[in-house]
């Protein structure tokens, strides 16, 4: 009786997969969903201001399932799979720079509303993998900006204008990498490199979970 009630609770309580439901591996991704993630080439998808801008994938299939459920809707151990798959592609890089690692901030309103930022819980992961040291001081968003996907690039420079805002009592020697989701224009990124460029801050690189469909 002791053996059925154990394995009829370790039936119950195995996580399932949020992408296809098995319950075979108990984990919130399984190996096989990863797995079916596709990474982009490594080329830069954009240059800005002589910053590299790098995207890992496309935002269609599991890696969109993936984003928003990490986004939208609290799935936070999400945040471990999206720091590897980011990981796996920084390694192609063969980067070997050390790093500070900043995710694009959120307003406070934004940080009220969502309460958190999943592109931080991203970045912590993704340092523990990388063995570097994240920086969340460095750089904050002032502006409560509109949201950007209806927004044309013109539109959304003109809305980031002025957004962020360095902490000057942060290192301003050590090199950065700014992680973010998506990167459909380069304007977050573009207003993000611009700010810490006027701060003296020269060596940045950028990556993004994914690029848009195309």
């Amino acid at each position: 009786m002791k053996k059925f009630l154990s394995s009829l609770l370790d039936l119950i309580y195995r996580k399932k997969c949020y992408f296809c439901q098995s319950s075979k591996y108990s984990l919130k991704m399984c190996p096989d969903c990863y797995d079916a993630l596709d990474f982009n080439d490594t080329h830069p998808e954009r240059t800005i201001y002589g910053v590299n801008i790098y995207t890992c994938g496309v935002y269609e299939k599991n890696l969109q399932k993936l984003i928003r459920g990490l986004k939208y809707h609290k799935q936070k151990e999400l945040a471990y799979y999206l720091a590897k798959f980011m990981y796996e592609y920084f390694e192609k890089l063969n980067n070997t720079g050390d790093f500070q690692v900043v995710a694009v901030p959120l307003h406070k309103n934004r940080i009220k509303k969502r309460k958190y930022n999943h592109m931080e819980l991203v970045a912590e992961e993704f340092c523990r993998l990388a063995g570097l040291t994240p920086n969340f001081k460095l750089i904050k968003r002032v502006k409560d900006t509109k949201p950007q996907y209806k927004l044309s690039r013109k539109e959304r420079l003109t809305n980031l204008s002025n957004a962020f805002e360095v902490d000057t009592a942060s290192d301003l020697h050590k090199p950065v990498l700014i992680l973010d989701d998506i990167c459909t224009t380069g304007a977050t990124f573009e207003e993000m490199i611009k700010t810490l460029n006027n701060c003296g801050i020269k060596e940045i690189m950028c990556m993004a979970s994914s690029s848009p469909v195309c």
